[in-house]
């Protein structure tokens, strides 16, 4: 079921290269909206109504590039999805901070700018919708990833702040926290350290990727106008 916005409404994911992003990628293309997307990798989703840009989504000059080609292009965004992350497992005394600044950079850094120029564009027509991607790891205070655990809490701080900044302009900025997905950011986990997950949840099974675009699909949503600074965590963790 379409989520609501006007049939030119456009749409502007990170991380698309693979994943979850190729598949909210695939997801708002076949129900028809514009959408646009960002990698480092030079090959995106080869799909008509799609366009991609290779940057790194912490690169502030790249990214004010991209908005103002956007501006250009479409004159409007509509929908912000800060999915782009990536994960560092390790033991917290074990890790390099080189690590927790990569960690940070993409994962913070990366939905601050984005978010701040996100929110330029969308107040000059008195609508945005704003969802970043956090994790269970958060409530779970998950051992083994504290950079990873760390830098998705301060998204959650930044989704409740910029949720109060943004209200007056008619933005909603909100949080979703998958489980355990099937994705390359798990390929690296042992099973037997993934079942260990799953078994904290409530529902003890891997969240799937529809799953995600699921609530998406309600926070970005015009009949959502009321729902903001929220994170649904998916498996009751």
């Amino acid at each position: 079921m379409k989520p609501g916005l006007p049939d030119e409404a456009v749409i502007l994911i990170t991380g698309t290269r693979k994943g979850l992003g190729r598949h909210l990628v695939e997801h708002y293309v076949e129900l028809g909206y514009r959408v646009i997307g960002c990698s480092r990798g030079p090959s995106g989703p080869s799909i008509d109504g799609y366009q991609h840009f290779e940057i790194d989504v912490a690169d502030e000059a790249a990214v004010n590039r991209l908005f103002l080609e956007v501006r250009r292009v479409y004159g409007r965004l509509d929908v912000l999805i800060n999915n782009a992350g990536v994960a560092s497992m390790n033991h917290f005394m074990l890790t390099p901070v080189a690590s927790v600044e990569k960690v940070f950079r993409t994962n913070v850094f990366g939905t601050f700018v984005f978010t701040r120029e996100a929110a330029r564009l969308m107040r000059r027509n008195g609508f945005g919708r704003i969802v970043n991607l956090v994790t269970v790891g958060v409530p779970l205070k998950l051992e083994g990833e504290a950079a990873y655990v760390a830098s998705k809490s301060a998204v959650m701080s930044l989704t409740q702040v910029t949720a109060k900044e943004l209200a007056p302009f008619g933005i909603t900025v909100n949080a979703v926290g998958p489980g355990p997905i099937r994705t390359d950011l798990m390929k690296g986990v042992p099973e037997d350290m993934s079942a260990a997950l799953i078994d904290r949840l409530v529902l003890k099974h891997w969240t799937e990727l529809g799953d995600v675009s699921n609530i998406i699909d309600f926070f970005i949503s015009p009949a959502s106008s009321s729902v903001t600074g929220q994170t649904i965590f998916l498996g009751g963790a």
